[in-house]
């Protein structure tokens, strides 16, 4: 069996180890591929594994051994999914990609708004701190998060595992924690 990642690194800049795909059969990782490089890499495939690099109807043509396509993403946009169908080539991707990392980010982001830390990091290196006449510098009124409700509106294109991964990290500012869904 031939697997063929056409862009690798986006999943693998280093930290990560192959050995589980190298098992499965003869596996080639390529760590970018251009749009027109994409049917001579991916020629001799079986499974072909994609991030960016598109799979169109023009492309699949071109690749007599295609069995299987897995986007390394959360959507299909890339793929022909019409023209996967009607060979037969299943296409899936992966439905929880980076579902932690999201939910922390989202954290990070109230926590920007809320404290506005690269500001302040700028000013107290530009010795606004230094200069001040109090002991407690802030040049904004301080939000606690504490006592706050969270609410969140939850759409259809929300992941619930990344829903339940926000609703647990709020726990940890908010008491009270909400969800509605307007559909």
């Amino acid at each position: 069996m031939n697997i063929v990642l056409l862009d690798g690194y986006t999943l693998n800049p280093g930290d990560l180890d192959w050995a589980p795909l190298e098992q499965l059969g003869s596996f080639q990782v390529y760590d970018r591929v251009k749009s027109e490089e994409v049917v001579e890499k991916a020629k001799e495939a079986d499974i072909l594994l994609t991030n960016k690099a598109k799979i169109t109807r023009e492309v699949l043509e071109q690749l007599p051994n295609v069995k299987y396509i897995g986007v390394t993403a959360t959507g299909y946009n890339i793929v022909d999914t019409e023209a996967a169908r009607e060979r037969g080539i299943p296409v899936t991707n992966v439905s929880d990609y980076s579902s932690r990392a999201v939910a922390q980010h989202t954290f990070a982001l109230m926590l920007h708004f809320t404290n506005d830390v690269a500001r302040l990091g700028e000013s107290v290196r530009a010795k606004a701190w230094a200069q001040s006449p109090d002991f407690c510098y802030s040049f904004q009124p301080l939000t606690e998060l504490s006592g706050k409700t969270l609410g969140w509106w939850v759409l259809e294109v929300l992941p619930n595992r990344l829903l339940r991964l926000v609703m647990r990290l709020a726990c940890v500012f908010w008491p009270i924690v909400g969800t509605r869904n307007p559909n």
